[in-house]
């Protein structure tokens, strides 16, 4: 199919689809870019970076990414996966031998670099898991509170918690990228911001990425959605924690926006990351084009395939996962219009990102609303207008 992804036609689309969600407060502020074919053809920051203080977005403000920490980190242990210094086969108490929760039968489970690559480790997220389940009885933190304790320490509280399911016996998305970031400080022998900045950040002139923020005045303000009777989003609390609901059900997200300003904070390789949407896009982009300098094409065109069609991923019909992110299989089942190979993920904090090889495309959306600018509306909505399959709002 032929579409029509040139400056002009992108911002009769995107325009006032941006302008629309501000205007309805449905998000506070966002950058949105789209590269195809190596070219910048949409760039924009929209509304405000700081609300309360009348501060414009800026392109290079700085997110809490949340979960697009985890194709970045993800990109760090396959980068030592290129060098021989990891094996994605390497039992994980290879290099963390505290590391060994049991299964749900008590035997000891034989979780891989690859299960934890893949989510299928048979780990979970406490904010998947109703009020007061076994994560929160142990206390184990989702890496976006304001725990005090140590990266090993989490885990050590994550061992004693019996795993959901048998490694490699199905999918659920999890805490897994965590215990990869630990694994990947043993395999550098040095602490993984350091080793993130060695393999990923530093090759790619990646300045704005880290696991505190670089520039604390470009910061975005974290919000969330306005709730029923409030005109406005809400500005979460930025010291000490808040809480975000998430499904019924669920714990929902327990969250600290001052952590990105926290250089005490455990760096939580699945959540725990601060950058801009340029860097993000640059490895996006060096993905795409065959992971140089970070990775051997091979290894880059692994983490792009799916690795689990074997099992469904709750929440994302149609999608399959690759070594880091979803991976689309059917775009009927998934309702959208990316070509089937298609990379996409998103962040807590109100993050979108999609990479669609086929048509030499990548997008990244940055809001600080969270949860429209993950989960909500303006997701899809974006999609369609970047491809001109349906008429922005």
């Amino acid at each position: 199919m032929m579409y029509n992804f040139s400056p002009a036609a992108l911002s009769a689309r995107i325009d006032p689809l941006l302008d629309a969600v501000l205007q309805q407060q449905r998000l506070v502020g966002a950058v949105v870019l789209v590269r195809q074919r190596g070219k910048d053809v949409y760039r924009r920051a929209a509304g405000h970076l700081d609300r309360e203080a009348g501060t414009p977005m800026v392109e290079d403000a700085l997110f809490r990414l949340a979960s697009v920490s985890k194709p970045i980190v993800s990109t760090a242990a396959l980068a030592l996966v290129g060098q021989g210094r990891l094996g994605l086969d390497d039992l994980v108490t290879r290099w963390l031998p505290y590391f060994a929760p049991r299964q749900p039968d008590g035997m000891v489970a034989p979780i891989t670099v690859r299960h934890l690559l893949t989510h299928t480790a048979g780990l979970d997220y406490g904010f998947f898991q109703p009020p007061g389940g076994a994560y929160a009885q142990a206390g184990v933190s989702d890496g976006m509170d304001a725990s005090r304790i140590s990266l090993e320490d989490n885990l050590r509280r994550l061992a004693t918690v019996p795993l959901a399911y048998a490694p490699g016996g199905r999918w659920a998305y999890s805490i897994a990228t965590d215990v990869l970031g630990a694994v990947i400080e043993q395999a550098a022998g040095m602490p993984l911001a350091h080793a993130v900045e060695y393999l990923v950040t530093v090759p790619l002139a990646m300045r704005d990425t880290g696991f505190v923020a670089a520039d604390p005045a470009r910061l975005a303000v974290a919000y969330a959605d306005r709730a029923a009777g409030e005109s406005l989003p809400r500005r979460l609390r930025d010291e000490g924690e808040d809480h975000l609901p998430f499904l019924d059900g669920m714990a929902g997200f327990t969250l600290s926006p001052a952590r990105a300003r926290d250089a005490q904070a455990y760096p939580s390789g699945g959540a725990g990351m601060v950058g801009s949407a340029p860097d993000f896009m640059r490895l996006l982009e060096t993905l795409r084009l065959g992971g140089a300098p970070l990775l051997p094409a091979d290894l880059a065109q692994q983490m792009g395939t799916s690795q689990t069609e074997a099992f469904d991923l709750p929440f994302w019909p149609g999608r399959s996962f690759g070594l880091g992110f979803t991976v689309l299989t059917d775009p009927l089942a998934a309702a959208t219009p990316e070509s089937v190979g298609s990379w996409r993920m998103g962040g807590t904090y109100g993050h979108s990102w999609f990479v669609d090889p086929a048509q030499e495309l990548s997008v990244v959306a940055f809001t600080n609303t969270a949860l429209e600018g993950m989960a909500g509306p303006f997701v899809t909505e974006l999609c369609q207008a970047v491809y001109g399959v349906m008429e922005a709002p």
